[in-house]
């Protein structure tokens, strides 16, 4: 997986990480800024999820985009 292609476009994507995870706040998306061990940390904690389980839902979202 190219993670480099969400940082690289990370003003485009914070519109369908925030479909998806909808309890983030702008101000999640702002700090998070495209770097995925932030955006997996905020998950967990907005969410309280496992590590594993933040990991497979950032995954199977990632190859569900049409890039």
């Amino acid at each position: 997986m190219d993670w480099n292609r969400v940082e690289g476009n990370w003003k485009q994507v914070k519109g369908k990480i925030k479909e998806q995870w909808g309890k983030l706040t702008d101000d999640d998306l702002d700090v998070i800024d495209g770097k995925r061990d932030q955006l997996e940390g905020k998950i967990q904690e907005r969410y309280g999820y496992a590590k594993d389980q933040t990991k497979k839902d950032i995954d199977d979202w990632y190859g569900r985009q049409s890039w």
